[in-house]
């Protein structure tokens, strides 16, 4: 697309009267593009098993065609109708608390016959119909998909025979990589497997987690081949994912390898959920972006997004347009509300749409109409943003699923996405932009400084990279829990961190839950044991073994060990970080580091609330992004050079003084 796309979801089908002709009169006002349909109507769209019924569709294709919007349909798989379950019980996801029960979306076995029947000629029927429509861009295939914890008896089946592939169909071997003589779980013949739902091995239950999330992508690449034999040429295929859910689109999503099931889109795109009012900070923003983003290093579609969402995420005036350009500022070219007009009955009658429920235009659809406008006028300069970070985050499904049967805190004090966050965080505060990066990743060598959060489960060939990239210059930053077991989950078993041990300069084999963590401090080069530096919640007991300690315990008995260490490593360095500890401690150090690797933040702020994103647009000139995130008047200063800035249309030069007013922003482009 050659203009960015400002859209909503639509639902013809949910309407209490015949409005549709005034709903494309108020998105035309609002300067609304584009509009998603059908995703979540399926009942409707086949009330009876093989009755189709299009009614719907047509008629908002055709109204979208006349008024000239753009249309992306979705596949309506992830909500079933009530018939095919009466018809085929054995549709529905049977999981560790057993078959579930009809009535909420995402309940059913995506791998089941059945449902597979059904959704390909549903999806068959809906692309036949539509396929030939103009206003049509793309497709989007099922909804926030995941695996819904189905472990039935056929996906167990499925299970074993993927562990026999896995282990040459040795039985043996299983036993001795996931150390299944413990508690007499060793099995000597394949047809003695036993209900994984009730392991205790966490070898084999994250091995099973690990097959679930398999099943999304073999899902989505049979959705996204479907819908491939029926699009244009000129149409595209996405899916929304979503991210581990904390009230909010919090962290990695645990039960979706984002990059792998990546792999079948031609356009990444995702749902992003989030606080406002006092409580917007535009973290959940810039990291679902950035996330998404990295899939397939391009430009991504926000497929999802609040408008008033939840009661208390009604938004303070300027902040629906903040969050906007937020979106693009992270490399989108989509941004699309979830959803147009309020819901007057069922689950989600509450999560309140750009619309409320009288259909007037409120502050909320008011502030829409000036984002649509600015869009439009703008939209030349701010599309197909291209960054070219130095500093990458590696990030794991295997990691993750490894310390939820393990936890760092020993309960669940810290998880894993806690550790990501505390990272991402620190460099979104400093105006710091980064990348994600799998642990199959190639081109480490594009980036100067790889961080590594809690990156727990990792096999030897990623660990090898890891140290070649330091090896060969560059900064390798690693935190607790990194290189503790293979991809098996099975402890490595020499001395941590495994071979990245002489990379770090260090050696531990012993680590603790301390009695008293707030009699645990941090001393040294960063910060004095006056500063009370408290150690939360973990450490870990390292020797260093010619790796210098910037910062020990103050303890009376852990005080013996290091806490932070860095080392040369070949022509790279290497920082290890063995506890957890206060953002403001951390972006201390990682000032320093950045400042060796000649990673520069973004230029005119001092850090948070004023977040400056950028890269260059399609004209090749550098844009940066001032968002104000707090409810206070912010003061920044233009880089070096010379700007326009683009709402305004003002010229600023270096050394200007720019006022961000409270929930604003401005942009500034190069001259």
């Amino acid at each position: 697309m050659e203009e960015l796309l400002y859209g909503v979801a639509y639902y013809d089908e949910y309407m209490p009267y015949d409005r549709l002709e005034k709903d494309v009169e108020m998105m035309k006002k609002a300067g609304i593009n584009l509009v998603r349909i059908a995703e979540s109507t399926w009942s409707t769209l086949e009330p009876q098993d093989g009755v189709f019924d299009f009614y719907h569709i047509d008629r908002v294709l055709d109204a979208m065609e006349e008024a000239g919007i753009h249309v992306i349909v979705g596949t309506p798989t992830y909500a079933i109708p009530a018939w095919m379950e009466k018809k085929h019980p054995d549709v529905m996801a049977v999981t560790r608390q057993g078959r579930g029960i009809y009535g909420a979306r995402q309940i059913m076995d995506i791998t089941n016959r059945h449902y597979r029947f059904y959704s390909e000629r549903v999806i068959r029927k809906l692309m036949e119909h539509v396929k030939d429509r103009k206003c049509i861009i793309g497709y989007q295939i099922d909804n926030e998909t995941k695996h819904y914890g189905t472990s039935g008896e056929r996906v167990q089946e499925d299970f074993v025979k993927y562990l026999k592939e896995k282990f040459q169909g040795d039985v043996e071997a299983m036993n001795r990589e996931f150390g299944m003589n413990y508690w007499s779980n060793a099995l000597h013949s394949w047809e003695d497997f036993p209900d994984v739902r009730g392991t205790i091995n966490g070898s084999l239950g994250c091995e099973f987690e690990k097959f679930q999330r398999s099943l999304v992508t073999e899902f989505l690449s049979w959705q996204a081949e479907i819908v491939r034999e029926y699009k244009r040429e000129d149409q595209f295929i996405t899916q929304n994912f979503d991210f581990e859910w904390r009230n909010y689109s919090f962290g990695v999503q645990p039960d979706v390898d984002h990059f792998r099931a990546a792999k079948c889109l031609d356009i990444a795109g995702c749902d992003i959920y989030h606080p406002t009012q006092s409580k917007l900070t535009g973290k959940e923003i810039a990291f679902g972006g950035d996330m998404t983003r990295s899939l397939k290093q391009d430009n991504y579609y926000v497929l999802e997004t609040e408008a008033q969402g939840f009661a208390q995420w009604v938004p303070y005036d300027g902040q629906l347009r903040l969050q906007a350009f937020s979106h693009l500022a992270g490399g989108a070219e989509c941004v699309e509300y979830w959803h147009w007009h309020s819901i007057h009955n069922s689950f989600e009658t509450y999560w309140r749409g750009l619309l409320s429920h009288d259909f007037a235009e409120n502050k909320t659809y008011k502030e829409a109409v000036v984002i649509g406008s600015e869009m439009k006028r703008l939209g030349s300069h701010l599309i197909h943003l291209k960054k070219q970070n130095k500093a990458a985050i590696m990030v794991s499904n295997e990691a993750l699923t490894g310390l939820k049967w393990f936890p760092i805190g020993g309960g669940t004090e810290i998880s894993y996405n806690d550790v990501v966050r505390w990272i991402y965080d620190a460099l979104y505060e400093m105006n710091v932009e980064c990348d994600f990066v799998s642990p199959e990743a190639e081109n480490l060598d594009d980036y100067k400084m790889l961080i590594l959060p809690a990156l727990y489960c990792v096999p030897e060939e990623t660990l090898l990279r890891i140290r070649s990239f330091t090896e060969k210059g560059g900064c390798l930053v690693g935190t607790f829990k990194t290189g503790y077991t293979n991809e098996n989950v099975k402890v490595y078993h020499d001395s941590q961190p495994h071979i990245l041990s002489e990379c770090f300069g260090i050696m531990y084999n012993q680590f603790t839950y301390p009695e008293k963590t707030a009699e645990t401090y941090l001393e040294g080069r960063l910060c004095g044991r006056e500063d009370k530096e408290k150690v939360k919640v973990f450490l870990e007991c390292i020797q260093p073994k010619g790796a210098e300690t910037v910062l020990g315990y103050v303890h009376d008995n852990w005080g013996q060990y290091a806490a932070v260490t860095e080392n040369t490593f070949g022509k790279g360095k290497a920082v290890y970080l063995g506890c957890m500890f206060s953002s403001e401690l951390l972006k201390k150090l990682m000032g320093e580091l950045l400042k060796e690797c000649e990673i520069r933040p973004n230029p005119g702020s001092c850090g948070f609330p004023v977040i400056v994103r950028g890269g260059r647009n399609q004209m090749g000139k550098q844009i940066y992004y001032f968002l104000n995130y707090s409810g206070e008047e912010q003061k920044a200063v233009c880089p070096e050079g010379t700007w326009t800035e683009l709402f305004s249309g003002e010229t600023k030069k270096a050394g200007d003084q720019l006022m961000l007013q409270k929930w604003n922003l401005l942009i500034l482009e190069e001259q």
